[in-house]
């Protein structure tokens, strides 16, 4: 017998559906892959920020469990966001961290990056802090701090 034939009826044409049917099944596979990466997608990019969004800010929340400025006294930029931030928790605490760690930690908002050591040692959190600081004290409004944080940081 030749090479490539077959005997008995329909088994080459057997061969043939039975690709066409795992090419079918792979196209589905992919498209439905496709649309599962492009929902997520849209819903990643919809949020406010493009990342996250921003939280409501706790009522009566303090500055309390703020770790001291003075722990950091020897690292001045460290020392002058902490001492920052303890002045106007309720402004932190109604912003999102770029630095993720809302997703990638648990954190509720800014203000609970300075209530570890975790602030220290991420310039996200420290050059947010200082904004919202420096804008507080300037008298805007929440939401134009957060409208300035997102320009800022959500590219």
């Amino acid at each position: 017998m030749a090479k490539g034939r077959t005997t008995g009826s329909g088994s080459r044409r057997g061969r043939s559906r039975h690709k066409s049917r795992r090419g079918r099944r792979l196209r589905v596979g992919l498209s439905v892959a496709a649309l599962v990466l492009g929902v997520g997608f849209l819903a990643y990019a919809s949020k406010p920020g493009g990342a996250g969004h921003h939280p409501t800010p706790r009522s009566g929340v303090t500055a309390e469990n703020v770790i001291p400025a003075v722990r950091y006294a020897s690292v001045p930029r460290i020392e002058k966001v902490y001492r920052e931030v303890s002045r106007v928790p309720e402004a932190v605490d109604g912003v999102y961290c770029y630095c993720h760690c809302m997703e990638n930690m648990g954190h509720y908002s800014l203000l609970t990056c300075f209530e570890s050591d975790h602030a220290a040692g991420c310039d996200v959190c420290l050059s947010e802090g200082d904004l919202v600081y420096r804008m507080t004290q300037q008298g805007r409004s929440l939401d134009q701090v957060r409208q300035a944080i997102d320009r800022t940081f959500s590219s």
